[in-house]
This record gives C-alpha cells, sequence and structure tokens, in this order.
C-alpha cells in the first residue's frame, strides 16, 4: 500500500544535472512514487544565481542559503549535484546531523575526503549513494559494491572520461593532432573551456580512487593515484600503436598485488592491443572491465558524462534511498576493513613502448640493448628505421623497443640511462602497454 504523505526531496545545485533530476522527478511522478512507494514532493532548490529562469521549478522553492535548506528537519533526501570540496562537504555533513540521508555526484569530494562522508553517515544512520560520481548512466558502484561483494575484485581497468576517450579517438580515425581533436571536442560539447580537469587526468583520478576504494575495501584517496593526462600523446604515438595492432586510451586501472597484500591506483595513456573490449569504445563513451576471483571478466560500458546520463544515476540511488527511508534501514555503508596499504607507481609492473630518436651506425642497438640489461628489463620486440635528416642524408634512425613486464622503477631508470648515451639524439615517446 502506498504511503500518501510525500518524501521531501532537497536538491543542491540546479544546473546541467540539477535541472535534470529536476525535470525526471516531475515527469516520472507517477513512476517514481510506483517504485518506492511513496510520492516525492521536491521542497526546495539551492542556487547561486536566484533571478535565472528555471523551467519547470516553481520560484518559491528557490534559495540561496543552501544552509538553510538542508537544516530543515523535515527534509528526508538531499541531492548535491554542485560539485567541489568546500561547501559540499559541510552541507553533507550538515544534512546527516538534521536527519536526511544523501545522494551525490561529487566525486571530487568522494576522492578527497570521502572518510569524513561516510563517518557522518554512520553516525546519524544515513544513506550516502553516489552511483552518479564515476560512470554516469553505466551502473558500475553498486554492483561492485553489492552483487560483488561476496567475490574477490583483483582488477579494474576503464575508460572513465569521455572527453579524453573522444580526443583519441579523433586522433586514431582521421590522424588529427591533440589540439585539432581537443578543438572539435570543445565545439561539440565534449571538452569544457578549460579541459583541465579532463585532459590532465585529474576527472579519472578521483574516479580511479573511488573505484580502487570500492573495489579492495580499502581507503584510496585522490593523493594515493598516480596521474598523466594524455597532452604529450602525438599523432606519431597514435600512429605506432597501429603498427602495433593496439589503439590509445587513457586508462584508470586499479590493481591488487599478486600476494594480495597492497594495492595500486593509476591514470595515464596506454596503447591496448584491439581485440582488447575497450579498444573498441569510441566517441564519448565510457566502459569498465572488472576482473574478479569467481565472476572473471565483466565490463560495463555506456555514455559516461551529460545532463541525461547523469541523473539517470542519481534518481536510481534516490529510488534506493527513499525505498531505505520507508523501511527505517540504510544501505551499506564504507566498506575499508582490509585497510590495504596502496603503493606507489615505481613499484607497478608493466610494460613500455619507447621510441627513440638515434645515430644510424652500427653498435647503436648493442649500446640500447646493454642499458636495458643492466637494469634487469627484458626486451620484447626492436624495430629500427633509418631516415634522413634536413639535409636529405641519412645518420639517423628511430629505434622503438617494446619491453616485457618489469617494475616501473627500473623502466624509469632504464630511460634516464638511455637519455645519457652519445648515440641517442633523443627519446621521442614514452607509453605503457596494458591489456595484455
Amino acid at each position: 500500500m502506498m504511503r500518501t504523505r510525500p518524501l521531501k526531496v532537497a536538491l543542491l545545485g540546479c544546473g546541467v544535472v540539477g535541472s535534470e533530476v529536476a525535470r525526471i522527478m516531475a515527469t516520472h511522478a507517477d513512476d517514481l512514487a510506483a517504485r518506492i512507494g511513496a510520492p516525492l514532493e521536491l521542497a526546495g532548490v539551492a542556487v547561486r544565481r536566484p533571478s535565472k529562469v528555471r523551467e519547470g521549478i516553481d520560484p518559491a522553492l528557490v534559495t540561496t542559503d543552501a544552509t538553510a535548506l538542508v537544516k530543515r528537519g523535515d527534509i528526508d533526501v538531499v541531492v548535491e549535484v554542485i560539485g567541489g570540496i568546500e561547501p559540499a562537504r559541510t552541507l553533507i555533513t550538515t544534512a546527516f546531523e538534521h536527519g536526511a540521508s544523501v545522494v551525490s555526484a561529487n566525486k571530487a569530494l568522494l576522492a578527497e575526503d570521502g572518510a569524513t562522508l561516510f563517518a557522518a553517515a554512520e553516525k546519524y544512520g544515513k544513506d550516502l549513494y553516489y552511483e552518479a560520481a564515476v560512470a554516469g548512466a553505466i551502473p558500475l558502484l553498486r554492483p561492485l559494491r553489492e552483487s560483488l561483494a561476496g567475490d574477490k575484485v583483483n582488477r579494474v581497468l576503464g575508460i572513465v572520461n569521455g572527453t579524453t576517450n573522444f580526443i583519441l579517438d579523433r586522433m586514431d580515425s582521421s590522424g588529427a593532432g591533440y589540439s585539432e581533436a581537443l578543438d572539435e571536442a570543445t565545439a561539440l560539447g565534449y571538452a569544457e573551456a578549460d579541459p583541465t580537469a579532463d585532459v590532465e587526468g585529474f576527472d579519472a583520478a578521483a574516479k580511479a580512487a573511488i573505484l580502487a576504494g570500492i573495489a579492495f575495501h580499502t581507503r584510496v584517496r585522490l593523493d594515493d593515484v598516480h596521474r598523466e593526462g594524455l597532452t604529450e600523446v602525438t599523432a606519431a604515438d597514435i600512429a605506432s600503436a597501429r603498427r602495433m595492432g593496439c589503439t590509445v586510451k587513457l586508462l584508470a586501472i586499479c590493481e591488487r598485488a599478486a600476494d594480495g597484500k597492497s594495492v595500486t591506483a593509476r591514470v595515464h595513456p596506454a596503447m591496448i592491443p584491439l581485440t582488447h573490449p575497450l579498444a573498441s569504445v569510441r566517441e564519448a563513451y565510457n566502459a569498465v572491465f572488472v576482473e574478479a576471483e569467481a565472476a572473471g571478466q565483466l565490463m560495463f560500458y555506456g555514455p559516461g558524462a551529460g545532463g541525461p546520463p547523469t541523473a539517470s544515476a542519481v534518481l536510481g540511488d534516490l529510488v534506493a534511498v527513499c525505498r531505505n527511508r520507508l523501511g527505517e534501514a540504510t544501505g551499506p555503508g564504507e566498506s575499508a576493513y582490509t585497510r590495504l596499504p596502496v603503493n606507489s607507481m615505481a613499484e607497478v609492473v608493466t610494460r613500455y613502448h619507447i621510441s627513440l630518436d638515434v645515430a644510424d651506425k652500427p653498435g647503436v642497438l648493442a649500446q640500447v640493448a646493454t642499458v636495458f640489461a643492466e637494469h634487469d628489463v627484458s626486451i620484447d620486440t626492436v624495430r629500427q628505421q633509418g631516415r634522413l635528416d634536413s639535409e636529405g642524408l641519412g645518420g639517423e634512425a628511430s629505434l622503438v623497443v617494446v619491453t616485457h613486464r618489469a617494475p616501473d622503477a627500473a623502466l624509469s631508470g632504464t630511460v634516464e640511462a638511455l637519455r645519457k648515451l652519445d648515440t641517442v639524439r633523443g627519446v621521442a615517446s614514452i607509453m605503457r602497454v596494458e591489456g595484455e
């Protein structure tokens, strides 16, 4: 039997995502009520610019006093979509203190200080749901947190930023350089006016921290995640990957060590084989590949950003939290019982693709191979091609080395030693190889 008294929802933020959440709450009100067991009522909307016209939202609900809204005491659920660290953190903890559960899409806050939020939710016996924080409409966090709760996840490998995937896809499909591909992404609305958070990997790193924390039942903060962006990826790198039967993706990689006693989380461009499922993820789509002990390999794919997809995830959480509210229960909170240490990138075992500009003369390859051997890095393949200099004469060559797996520290030391060789004119590019 449906309860007639509505559950009251406060909305913090009414931008692209927030306005879509409000729209869906209004247009699908009857369906949402049937699924929850009680109607929803939008009880207030906190914004920075109250004079802005917001279609479908009663102006009487709009306020600039977000603190007063979350302190009302009659609010059942607060939906936070303003982003950033403050005032979001204080507003969320205040909401818990005054009796509301919270649905958030705030990846930056969860990655930076999720522990504070989880502690407050537990203290006041409230829910904190955040499916929309990582992969938009893709149901990913709840399967990791609930469906795979009885399994052991060993690796999470994913494309979690649509802007960077669009840029790399354009570079691969059209031969465009980074700047050209970024300009196209901006023109189509995939990239922000300031794309730094996306192209430098900050967005993906925050998501990696959240994924690693859930997958490995340990606390992983943003500072624990090794981060590299894609601004140094060139058309030559893309072409070289093609010659290897690979493509380049900006990957978020979360791994449990072989002995199970530590974990790593990293974000960086990498070459992956065209046969890998992630290689076929095009345009601005996201996909995450999960490897679990019993379940095996699972892949989650779909639109990872934008108003409607993100709002879909928010509404899914809102329904779940409201059901818990009616049942006077809470869903799963933070699971960080393993307390595993997070290793640095230097300890990660990986492969490298290294492109060198070298002198085209006998003995160069032997010198290069000796450096690799001295650092205990085994070579998988070598490709050397002579080329003409600016005067149309020979004397220079391109040498591409692909290694076997080795600790990242050893590979980094190898590269530094190569730079000191007289016969090495320069290191044209360095990229890790994943997915094998």
